[in-house]
């Protein structure tokens, strides 16, 4: 079975239409980046190098990339937790000031790491500094202030638009302190960024910085070596006649040139080969060509190139020449590396003595080969014979070939111990170079020194008075210059410090108030904890061992006790304990549907329990953190490029987008699907629709104004006419009327605009509409004769036989038509129909990937429950379980499971055949429907018994 990820079709992975990357999510303010020098590296390679930095408000944290394209972060620096500091210099601070040398600062972690990080220029570096204590400041405030939850904890900057933001209890910030933000503003120091800092600077260069270009001799006699090391390797390679590569090779006719120049080549070796005995190359025989045969490389090419590039630096030359000694010991230097090479040269020896002896042992077996072969050819035509002789003559260019490759091959060995003499040659000398260079620096100084004498000498007493006070003028006024310099400077340094314990000394005391309070909270929650296994204890003593009778029970006051406890939910009338609050679950979840309903007591402990269950599920499983870690790494991967459609991002989706990112998502993926349409329309589209619709008289208004209020009952954003959500619907759904006249409004629309509106803005929630119903669904789902529903319903019975064909076969046997609980599932997209929760994960995957996904659930959820419906053996029963089953099914990770792993293969293209395959059928039995009608009312027309009846359409109307 394919993996869940695998789709028959999916959408063209183009851009998206998220924000631009240049603004912070959920908000329109810019981000703070741009460009500093990070101190990094060990040992000799520690240094500074310029990296690209972004801060992340969603978790105060500042990532840094290798450049503004990068999508996968370096690193991260955590700035909630993290101290700032700078050290002013005792000198040059002018020059400091006008940005001449930068300016570094460290951020200290509690862990103990420190990140040096220096900015172009001092001005930059204040800015830096006094930004990032802004953030820190707010992030650490409105963490201190917000209820935090088990399972989430969103920061202000994430929730940007939508009902559920703005009622979300997170976002309550207490007042700051008064004279904590007057003492912060007078230790402002008022800087602005240059062009390195912003967004503007990602289209700018990185900055070198000189001090960042570190040459080092050692190093570059270290890269030689290296080099030569790696030369030599090679040539042991080639020796074993091991080549590497990923092209195509093939056997190559010699052609009579190459073969009168391999012979004359092997009179040269001979030559060669008298001063060295044994060293003779052995004869290879083949030799190998690269197809095509016009991009052929000889092996002397790739060889040389590589040989080019290391020694390409090295290039000779003249120095001057030292005394005697150095002479000496550049002999010995010289004797010593003959010495050395020739070791060298005695292990290939022995090397080449092996290979010469299994190439001749190769000779002889292809010699005994050619006998025998030369023995059964006897009757061989004269053709085979004639190719054989080609062949030989082949292998003899070969083997030439493969002799002119080991005279290159001894050449390059040649070269490489001359470049060796001429390397140790290069150091002697430029540790001559050195020397003399210090000598003449001496030299130089005390000329100047003596220079100077003279000069004061020489000049007159008066004139030496006159100069002697200029000078010291001149010097005082210097000194003055720098130390007004550093007086400025420690100024700065002074205020930014003040400033950094002030917010330090109130992030401490913060910290300290919040660990009372949990640990109050924590004292008074271990106190219930023991008041309820106390209880339960005698409520399971009781069960186990009655001692009376139901009525007289000394348990059965406990019991009600702990009913009346499971009851209480969180409203507002209850007043708020100093530590702890007495309930589990809350009137409300945090998408606004009431969790307990307020008349049938039975329905409340059943929702409550269920409640319960959902609160239990989301606690006791870790995917939620991992989850939300997965999200993290990849929004941080996107700070510097624009989100566009990938695996990933689909397998995210799939596992549910997190709480506090799902606002800006939900827009990305409208904006995805609706771009061409948006592209085509003017701005202000949204307003002028919505105009139209008010000033003049449109048709579908009273049928709006009459489903308001029975959208979404049980959310308090639609609960009464005075909800902020009621206005927001009817203006979506009067503006969507104008724009598609033809359907004007279904039944239907109302619930799909309100679920948008939780976590969209007025505009987007109609463009999400409109994905809906002119992208996502087929023509003519939401008009009059719901042709496109009908034709789903159907195409849905031919998945259920196909994917569940027990659970069609018992729906079929007892003649349940389970297409009346299905076809609100496909209209209104689950709303209503599943517990929240759930419901929101569906509608992540939905927007995403399209229709597709309500196939997938709803085959989910009766393959979720398909044990217990094959037990019902009556239609009435399992007609009964079918309308509330699917508010039983409290596990979304189960379920997604089931949706997009055992369903898979899930082809959008067999949807679409099906759909097609259904749609004739059923506008064929339309056609004779109406030509039924239509014979109905001409027979009443013609007689008069049957002029008296009158359908319900028709009094209606």
């Amino acid at each position: 079975m394919p993996a869940a990820g695998s789709e028959g079709e999916e959408g063209p992975a183009g851009p998206g239409g998220g924000g631009p990357a240049g603004e912070q999510a959920g908000t329109g303010t810019p981000k703070l980046c741009g460009y500093l020098q990070k101190l990094s590296g060990k040992g000799p390679l520690r240094g500074f190098r310029s990296r690209w930095f972004v801060f992340d408000p969603r978790r105060c944290y500042l990532y840094y990339f290798k450049g503004p394209q990068e999508a996968l972060p370096l690193g991260r620096i955590d700035i909630a937790s993290a101290c700032f500091s700078y050290h002013q210099p005792e000198a040059g601070a002018a020059a400091a000031a006008a940005g001449d040398e930068g300016a570094a600062f460290e951020v200290h972690s509690p862990n103990g790491a420190v990140a040096v990080l220096k900015a172009a220029t001092r001005q930059d570096m204040t800015y830096w500094l006094q930004e990032l204590q802004q953030k820190r400041w707010e992030y650490c405030n409105n963490l201190d202030a917000a209820k935090r939850d088990s399972r989430t904890s969103p920061t202000p900057s994430d929730f940007s638009k939508g009902l559920v933001a703005k009622d979300n209890p997170d976002l309550s910030i207490l007042s700051q302190n008064a004279s904590a933000e007057r003492a912060r503003n007078i230790l402002a120091v008022e800087t602005s960024p240059t062009d390195l800092v912003g967004e503007q600077a990602a289209s700018q260069p990185a900055p070198v910085q000189p001090s960042a270009i570190n040459f080092s001799l050692k190093q570059w006699s270290t890269e030689i070596k290296n080099s030569m090391s790696s030369l030599r390797k090679g040539n042991n390679e080639n020796r074993k006649s091991i080549f590497y590569t990923t092209e195509e090779w093939e056997l190559l006719d010699p052609t009579p040139k190459d073969l009168e120049d391999s012979m004359a080549l092997e009179e040269k070796r001979k030559h060669l080969a008298e001063g060295s005995k044994g060293l003779s190359s052995s004869a290879f025989p083949f030799d190998f060509g690269r197809i095509p045969h016009k991009t052929r490389r000889p092996l002397k090419d790739m060889i040389g190139s590589s040989k080019n590039r290391n020694s390409s630096d090295s290039s000779p030359t003249e120095w001057y020449s030292g005394n005697g000694n150095k002479l000496v010991s550049e002999l010995q230097l010289k004797y010593q590396s003959q010495q050395e090479e020739l070791e060298k040269l005695k292990k290939d020896l022995l090397s080449q003595k092996e290979l010469v002896r299994l190439l001749q042992q190769t000779v002889r077996s292809s010699q005994y080969d050619k006998y025998f072969a030369s023995r059964l050819c006897e009757g061989v035509p004269k053709e085979k014979l004639e190719l054989l002789h080609q062949k030989d003559d082949q292998i003899l260019g070969l083997n030439n070939q493969l002799e002119k490759l080991n005279l290159e091959k001894d050449s390059l060995q040649q070269e490489v111990k001359n470049l060796k003499c001429k390397v140790g040659e290069l150091n002697e000398q430029l540790g001559m170079l050195m020397e003399t260079i210090q000598a003449k620096d001496e030299v130089i100084m005390k000329l100047s020194r003596q220079l100077s004498e003279c000069e004061d000498n020489t000049s007159s007493q008066s004139g030496a008075v006159n100069s002697s006070m200029a000078t010291c003028t001149n010097k005082e006024l210097q000194e003055l210059d720098r130390l007004k310099d550093n007086l400025q400077g420690y100024k700065t340094q002074n205020k930014f410090l003040n400033k950094e314990i002030l917010e330090l000394s109130a992030l401490r005391r913060n910290a300290e108030a919040r660990e009372r309070e949990w640990q109050a909270k924590y004292t008074s929650l271990e106190a219930k904890l023991c008041q309820i296994e106390s209880k339960y204890l005698i409520l399971l003593q009781e069960m186990k061992t009655p001692v009376c009778s139901e009525e007289q029970s000394p348990a059965r006051e406990v019991i009600t006790q702990l009913l009346e406890d499971a009851l209480k939910a969180e409203t507002s009338e209850q007043p708020e304990q100093a530590f702890f609050k007495p309930h589990l679950v809350s009137e409300y979840d945090i998408y606004g549907f009431q969790t307990v309903p307020e008349d049938d007591d039975e329905e409340k402990l059943v929702a409550k329990s269920r409640a319960l269950d959902l609160r239990s599920l989301s606690l006791s499983e870790n995917r939620e953190i991992s989850t939300g870690v997965k999200w993290e790494n990849y929004l941080a991967s996107t700070m510097n490029r624009e989100m566009m459609r990938c695996v990933e991002l689909k397998n995210l989706i799939r596992s549910g987008i997190p709480h506090e990112h799902r606002s800006k998502m939900w827009k990305w993926c409208v904006n995805l699907h609706v771009k061409k349409f948006k592209d085509s329309t003017v701005p202000g589209y949204f307003q002028t629709l919505l105009q139209n619709a008010l000033e003049k008289q449109n048709p579908a208004s009273k049928q709006i104004e009459l489903d308001l209020l029975r959208t979404l009952p049980n959310n308090k954003h639609y609960s009464s006419p005075t909800s902020e959500g009621i206005q927001k619907l009817r203006n979506v759904l009067l503006a969507f009327s104008w724009r598609n006249p033809d359907i004007g409004y279904c039944q239907g629309l109302n619930r799909l605009v309100a679920i948008a509106l939780l976590y969209l803005e007025q505009e987007d929630a109609f463009w999400c509409l409109v994905t809906i119903v002119e992208v996502f669904m087929p023509r003519d789902y939401y008009t009059k004769t719901l042709l496109g529903s009908q034709v789903d319903q159907r195409v849905f019975k031919d998945l259920m036989s196909e994917k569940l064909p027990r659970l069609h076969a018992h729906f079929e046997q007892y003649k349940v038509d389970y297409t009346l609980i299905t076809f609100n599932w496909f209209l209104v997209v689950f709303v209503d129909s599943v517990v929240s929760d759930i419901l929101f994960k569906i509608w992540d995957s939905f927007l995403y990937e399209g229709p597709k996904v309500i196939f997938r659930f709803a085959l989910a959820l009766f393959k979720y429950k398909e044990e217990e419906i094959l037990k019902l053996q009556d239609s009435m029963s399992i007609f009964k379980y079918l309308r509330y089953f699917t508010r039983t099914i409290l596990d979304a990770r189960k379920l997604t499971g089931i949706a997009f792993g055992d369903l898979n293969p899930f082809p959008l293209r067999q949807i679409r055949n099906r759909r097609t395959y259904h749609l004739e059928k059923v506008r064929l039995e339309l056609t004779e429907l109406e030509a039924i009608r239509e014979d109905f009312l001409r027979e009443r027309e013609t007689c008069v018994e049957k002029r008296d009846l009158i359908s319900d359409d028709e009094e209606d109307s």
